[in-house]
């Protein structure tokens, strides 16, 4: 259910009935469990960005008390994988360059 829910926020943002930060919140908190922190919204939007400029291995800043394998930064594809953001993302973007475990050793994120 939760993905249908995320594809419907996505299909509303592209068709700009439903603003980018309130589709994520709602996806963040309604369909996660437990709710991700809505202190990675700024963060999803980053990750987003980068994603669809192709800078999947940039890295983001995490907000306070959150970590990624005990770093304040994550790469932008670990952000868009585990808050399941691909739908948030411009067409084909994620299934076209979404990085591999390897591509990501590579980049230093083991």
């Amino acid at each position: 259910m939760g993905n249908l829910h995320a594809m419907e926020y996505g299909n509303a943002v592209n068709a700009g009935t439903l603003k980018l930060e309130i589709a994520l919140e709602q996806h963040l908190r309604y369909n996660h469990y437990p709710p991700v922190p809505l202190s990675m919204v700024k963060p999803s939007i980053k990750a987003i960005e980068n994603a669809n400029a192709g800078n999947w291995d940039k890295k983001v800043k995490l907000p306070e008390g959150v970590t990624y394998k005990d770093k304040k930064f994550a790469p932008t594809s670990a952000i868009i994988e585990s808050n399941h953001l691909e739908w948030f993302l411009e067409e084909d973007e994620f299934i076209d360059n979404f990085p591999d475990e390897e591509e990501l050793r590579k980049a230093g994120w083991e």
